[in-house]
């Protein structure tokens, strides 16, 4: 089995370059690392990397908690994480809480016990009293979330803005009478987006009636019950913001089974710009959310954090949403812009 002095000999190097290079070390040539590089394929040596990880304290690995992998976002969240990460040199691990807050700080004393390098948290369940805490064995960074007393850097979309988005362009087509349908989850972001949506309600007195509320749906077949209650009442709304695609999905193609038309009877209004949108006929208006950026700057930031040791920092880093405007709530001879 070959060692480290093998590469050495092999590459014409000292030990110690050798070692640098392995462990990253900043000040160590392009040539070096490629001379050590073809030493160690040609001789088939693998560093011992929990040695390694031992010596520096770092394990290469970070920990993603989302709440439900099988929510197409997420999913297509943690995609992108892990790809920046990989460019990176970082491992991730991803840990799904189930919107338990047991569960949350089992995966947090990962960066108590030195599993990880550090957490990224897509949504919070516990108080931040209690998260605070574990900033003393690791970094943390908020990605898809955002908590005004946080003292960690926070990579979020502007969820008023979306849900005013929405909400606003329902108006402008027409409606007054307008449902809402949500996850579930009870963060700081589903809190401002449901703000954002009453606001812009309230811009021209159009009141928000409670039964027109729906709470923890997130698939198609949620979508499809979601659909059966509001085709039930005596008035019924005449457009959704369904919170989600798949929900927006499920709605479209339960109401096109009772024979209602879609927007003429019903518009819909997905979020997040999932494959199905485009799937579906008419095709969905959605959000756009810029996934692909929040996932490099979370990573960005969290390499930064795990180099520097500085963990109680506060960073803003806030995205804007954009609107698809699709045949699911807009008429052909209105549509303005497609995505």
């Amino acid at each position: 089995m070959s060692t480290i002095e093998d590469v050495a000999k092999l590459a014409g190097l000292s030990r110690t370059t050798v070692s640098r290079v392995l462990n990253d070390h900043p000040y160590v040539s392009d040539e070096k690392k490629e001379l050590v590089q073809k030493a160690m394929e040609q001789l088939g040596y693998v560093p011992n990397s929990a040695a390694r990880s031992l010596r520096n304290q770092k394990t290469g690995i970070i920990a993603v908690l989302i709440p439900k992998i099988s929510t197409p976002f997420f999913s297509q969240l943690i995609e992108l994480l892990e790809m920046k990460a990989s460019s990176k040199g970082y491992q991730l691990i991803i840990c799904q809480t189930q919107f338990s807050k047991q569960k949350e700080c089992r995966y947090l004393n990962l960066l108590k016990t030195k599993q990880v390098d550090g957490v990224i948290m897509t949504a919070v369940e516990n108080d931040w009293s209690v998260i605070d805490s574990y900033l003393n064995y690791g970094p943390i960074v908020l990605c898809n979330e955002k908590i005004e007393n946080a003292n960690i850097p926070m990579v979020y979309v502007n969820q008023a803005q979306s849900g005013y988005l929405v909400a606003k362009h329902l108006i402008e087509r027409g409606h007054t009478h307008i449902a809402y349908c949500s996850i579930g989850v009870k963060s700081e972001g589903m809190k401002a987006r449901i703000k954002g949506f009453q606001s812009a309600l309230q811009e021209v007195n159009i009141h928000s009636y409670e039964k027109f509320y729906f709470d923890k749906v997130s698939s198609v077949e949620d979508g499809k019950q979601v659909f059966r209650k509001l085709a039930c009442m005596k008035v019924s709304p005449t457009a959704v913001f369904a919170g989600g695609d798949a929900v927006a999905a499920g709605i479209i193609l339960e109401a096109q089974k009772a024979g209602w038309r879609i927007p003429e009877d019903l518009a819909v209004v997905g979020y997040d710009n999932m494959e199905i949108t485009k799937l579906i006929d008419p095709m969905i208006t959605t959000v756009i959310q810029p996934v692909d950026a929040m996932a490099e700057k979370s990573i960005d930031v969290m390499c930064e954090k795990i180099h520097r040791k500085q963990f109680r920092t506060f960073e803003n880093h806030e995205f804007i949403s954009k609107l698809a405007y699709r045949g699911s709530s807009t008429s052909r001879d209105h549509l303005v812009a497609t995505s």
